[in-house]
């Protein structure tokens, strides 16, 4: 039974998520859709990769994952479907994809689109939806293209005593991730202490593997499941106690 992901900026409250797969069951009744998220913040394409990077790996390889974020940001619209890492992706070109992956995938196409259609992501996903799902030759589901939109990622900043990284997302708990993770961490630290500090909180010196780590209502930091540096708060809210948002500076200094 193929799979279908979908992770978009619908929200729950519309009928929009419901009219996309509606679509996608009515070319294939097989398909089994699941719902990575609807809450992506509105246009947010960073916010939607990071999400989608962090859960495609988990589903099986072939799997077909939707990806429906700010399609419309230019008169120039323009969508794409994608093969890497043995799943396939379909969504806008608009620079998600490459934030979505660490370098050019191996396939890529542009799709036909109907601009006069009220719904066009209906047709369009759903078309290139049923033709993977059919079993037809992946390289006829559109035109191949050489280059997809780039948008550059914010990196963080490595010296010898120091790794200064920023807030990339914030999750449902107020959970707050940084751009640092464990493999650049490891690497830089060297098994040197450390100090790590973020706005005008008192900066945390040693990173936790569980939440209950510390007492309730103590902050910790750790390397979460997608293996990014986390700062929380046992059984609170990070991000509004801490006062950290996107973008904000998250300082590691080498002692």
């Amino acid at each position: 039974m193929p799979i279908v992901t979908i992770t978009s900026d619908f929200g729950l409250t519309d009928y929009y998520a419901a009219m996309l797969k509606g679509a996608i069951l009515s070319l294939n009744e097989q398909v089994n859709i699941v719902d990575i998220s609807h809450n992506v913040k509105n246009y947010d394409i960073v916010q939607a990769a990071f999400v989608l990077k962090n859960a495609y790996s988990s589903f099986p390889e072939g799997t077909i994952h939707i990806i429906s974020i700010n399609n419309f940001y230019a008169k120039h619209k323009s969508f794409l479907a994608i093969r890497e890492n043995g799943h396939f992706f379909i969504g806008p070109d608009n620079g998600l994809f490459s934030l979505l992956f660490d370098k050019k995938p191996e396939s890529i196409y542009e799709l036909d689109y109907i601009e006069k259609s009220t719904f066009p992501l209906k047709e369009v996903f759903a078309k290139a939806v049923g033709h993977i799902t059919s079993g037809r030759p992946f390289n006829e589901v559109g035109l191949p293209i050489e280059a997809i939109e780039e948008r550059i990622s914010i990196q963080p900043i490595v010296s010898k005593k120091q790794i200064k990284g920023s807030i990339i997302h914030i999750d449902n708990y107020e959970n707050v991730i940084v751009n640092i993770n464990r493999e650049l961490f490891e690497r830089e630290q060297n098994k040197r202490k450390y100090a790590i500090s973020f706005k005008r909180n008192k900066p945390l010196t040693k990173i936790r593997k569980q939440y209950y780590d510390v007492p309730v209502g103590e902050p910790l930091c750790l390397f979460n499941s997608a293996d990014y540096l986390e700062i929380a708060i046992n059984m609170g809210k990070a991000a509004s106690m801490l006062g950290l948002n996107i973008d904000d500076t998250v300082q590691i200094d080498f002692l």
